[in-house]
Parts: C-alpha cells; sequence; structure tokens
C-alpha cells in the first residue's frame, strides 16, 4: 500500500521533540552551555567548527562538558568545506581550530587548552601532567602515527598493506593492555583525562578503518569494545560521538587522503556504510532512543528550505520527494517520490552529518527513510562525494544562523 505524500503542517503535528540547547544534554547544535546555572558565571568562549568533525574541537568539547564549566560557542568553517571567516582569521591568522577564549585570553592548541582549563577549574581526574596520565598520551600518538601510515599513505601491494595494518595492530595490542591494567573499562580507574584524549582519534580509527581496510576495531579487540560501551552511557560522549559514514567521508580531505585496500570485506563494508542497512553497522551499540524518528524529522522540518535550496534538483520536486521521506520515516508507509526524484534524496542521504544534524540514531533512520524513497523512483545516484574538499558541505550555503 502507498500513501501520498504529508503536507508540511500535518509533518510538524507528528512532532514535538524539542532540544534545549542551554542547559539539556551535550549537543552540537548549542551556542551557550549554561547547565543550569547564570550567564554571568560563562569565563569561556570555545571557537570550534560548525560541523562538529575537528577532533582536537571535540577533545576539549568532551571535558568542558564534562566539568560542566559555563562556556560559549563560536563556529568557524574549517579549510576543506569553505573559506575561514575573516574576523577569525583576524583573531586566529593560523586560521586553526580549536581555539579557547578564558577570560580574555586566547589559548590554541588542543593540549593546551586542556593544561589551561585545568589549572582554573581542576582536572577531570588525572591531569595531563600527572604520571599515569604522560605515558598514556604518548601511546595514543603512536597509535594516531600507526593508523595514518596505514590509512593515509597507498601501500604498493597487498603485503605492503598487511604490514602497515600489523604495525597498527601491534599498537591496538598496547592499548589492550593498558585498558586491562585497570578493573573498569576506562585507561584510569575512572574516566577522565586519559579517556577524552584517545577519543577523537579513536573513534576515527574505528570508522575509517571499517571503511576503508575491512578491519573492525571495536568489534576485533575486546578491551577497545568495552571501553566504546562505557563511553556511551555518558550523554556527554553521546552527544558528541559521529557516525561511520560522516567519518568516513569527512576524513579524505581532513588527512590529505584514505586509501582502500582491495579485500572483498572492505568492499562488503562500503556498500553498508555508503547504501545501508544503517542500523546494523557497529558503529553504535548503545539502545536506539524511542523518539530518534521525531529527532530527525523535527531537524529535517528546521532546516527544509535550506534543505530544497542547495539540492540539485528543482526546488518544487525537492519539496515534494522531500515530503514523500519524511512521510515513510514517520509512518512507514511506501510514498512514491516525483520523477527524477531518487538522485536527489540520494544527494540529500549521503550529506546528513552526525552530530551536527542530529544523533546517531536519528541520522540512521533518516538515511533509511531517504534511500527507501529513492528507490520507488529509480536507481539513479549522485556523483561521489568529493575526497579533495568538502565545499559541499559549505555553511554558507545555509542562511545565518541555519547551521547549527
Amino acid at each position: 500500500m502507498t500513501v501520498a505524500p504529508l503536507s508540511w503542517a500535518d509533518l510538524e503535528a507528528l512532532t514535538d521533540v524539542s532540544l534545549d540547547t542551554v542547559n539539556g544534554p551535550t549537543n552540537a547544535q548549542a551556542r551557550l552551555r549554561l547547565f543550569g546555572r547564570p550567564e554571568t558565571e560563562v569565563r569561556v568562549t570555545l571557537y570550534r567548527d560548525h560541523h562538529a568533525w575537528c577532533p582536537y574541537c571535540q577533545k576539549v568539547w568532551l571535558w568542558l562538558e564534562e566539568k560542566q564549566i559555563p562556556y560559549r560557542i563560536e563556529k568557524v568553517t574549517m579549510f576543506c568545506y569553505g573559506q575561514k571567516e575573516a574576523w577569525y582569521k583576524r583573531k586566529v591568522p593560523s586560521g586553526m581550530l580549536p581555539a579557547l577564549e578564558l577570560e580574555g585570553r586566547l589559548i590554541t592548541e588542543s593540549d593546551d587548552i586542556l593544561m589551561a582549563l585545568e589549572q582554573t577549574f581542576g582536572p577531570l581526574g588525572a591531569t595531563m601532567t600527572d604520571p599515569a596520565v604522560i605515558p598514556l598520551r604518548q601511546l595514543e600518538r603512536l597509535l594516531f602515527r600507526a593508523w595514518c601510515m596505514w590509512l593515509c599513505y597507498p601501500a604498493r601491494s597487498a603485503q605492503e598493506d598487511q604490514r602497515q595494518g600489523d604495525q597498527f595492530k601491534s599498537i591496538v595490542a598496547r592499548v589492550e593492555a593498558a585498558l586491562a591494567r585497570t578493573p573498569g573499562p576506562y585507561f584510569l580507574p575512572e574516566f577522565g583525562t586519559a579517556d577524552v584524549v584517545f577519543i577523537p582519534y579513536v573513534e576515527r580509527m574505528n570508522a575509517s578503518l571499517y571503511y576503508y581496510k575491512g578491519y573492525s576495531l571495536r568489534e576485533e579487540n575486546p578491551r577497545l569494545g568495552d571501553w566504546f560501551a562505557a563511553l556511551e552511557t555518558r550523554p556527554t560522549y553521546r552527544g558528541t560521538q559521529s557516525d561511520f559514514h560522516t567519518h568516513a567521508h569527512d576524513l579524505p580531505p581532513q588527512m590529505g587522503g584514505c586509501y582502500a585496500n582491495d579485500l572483498a570485506q572492505t568492499r562488503i563494508n562500503q556498500r553498508r556504510v555508503d547504501h545501508g542497512p544503517w542500523l546494523d553497522l557497529p558503529d553504535v551499540t548503545y539502545a536506539e532512543p524511542a523518539n530518534s524518528r521525531q529527532e530527525a524529522l523535527r531537524r529535517g522540518l528546521k532546516h527544509r528550505a535550506n534543505l530544497i535550496r542547495v539540492n540539485p534538483a528543482p526546488d518544487v520536486l525537492m519539496d515534494e520527494a522531500l515530503r514523500c521521506a519524511l512521510t515513510y520515516l514517520m509512518i512507514g508507509q511506501d510514498c512514491p517520490p516525483p520523477v527524477g526524484a531518487d538522485m536527489a534524496l540520494r544527494y540529500l542521504r549521503d550529506r546528513i552529518s552526525v552530530p551536527r544534524d542530529m544523533s546517531i540514531y536519528a541520522a540512521k533512520r533518516l538515511r533509511e527513510a531517504l534511500e527507501a524513497t529513492a528507490a520507488l523512483g529509480g536507481e539513479g545516484q549522485p556523483d561521489p562525494l568529493p575526497v579533495q574538499h568538502r565545499r559541499d558541505q559549505d555553511p554558507a550555503n545555509f542562511a545565518a544562523g541555519a547551521v547549527a
């Protein structure tokens, strides 16, 4: 049975989900975080990227959220997806992110930022310079370098790719051993700075190696699997956590390239990440929230005018096609889109960004609805996502305040 697309008014009536970006759970849409305290207590401004792609920004973001330090957020364009704002270049001539203003003092470099925050507000568990933390920070850098060697340099043969992978896995074994030294799931007896240091790039390793190397970091290493599962019990981490699709496609221009091997498992994983089923991917294990569809609908409604405007399809066609997909999302019945909408819907499917746009499960449900609706119209695929840049995600394409 098929149905006609709901009107925008009818769709509006299907969601009453709201998000308190200021005092509620950790979220990528916030411009101000108060944690229930008065705005007069704000002493910090965090400058981070619009898309929540920057790993070093995530590190500082997580620390502030865990400590519940009131702060403001100013969002800046990363080089890979558009022109960096002139006002930011005047403030930080290098353009590097993140930056942080602490009572008028401007600080760059994420580790320096964390140490300055520790000095002002106290540490998150052990300090950055604690004798228990320093070797873990060094281990994280070893892991990072081994990951880069495997992912970001094209192997001349399958044997070379395997050697690079084995070198990475040897460092992973050391990470597993470090996690095994504590009785709980974290790097030290309690969650703290050491975990915050590891989170951004290990999350990206998990996504990129699954997609480009056919290797599931989280599934093949039990201690890291337990660590990820423990992180996902924390609302702070859930609010900053991205998914496989976002990372697999935002990393190439940031890293200078990501190179796939030719394993059958790699090709299987790439099809799953790009075309679904997304709910089965091992990028998240906590139970799906009951309101994931409503969250996806709410975000689609908020940005619908710009989503229609920047889509390569004609506005009238995309308006109807988007309503068809959102109708399927909410009522679970096929809603055939207008002729020619298949590529337009898949163009949007490929550009949902987690957590910038919505949380992981909401994104999975929206991608699922877009693909199911597109499939009713045809098999047309948009051009592949660019790998030299991501200017298709330029925040300047959205009206002021529309990209959160």
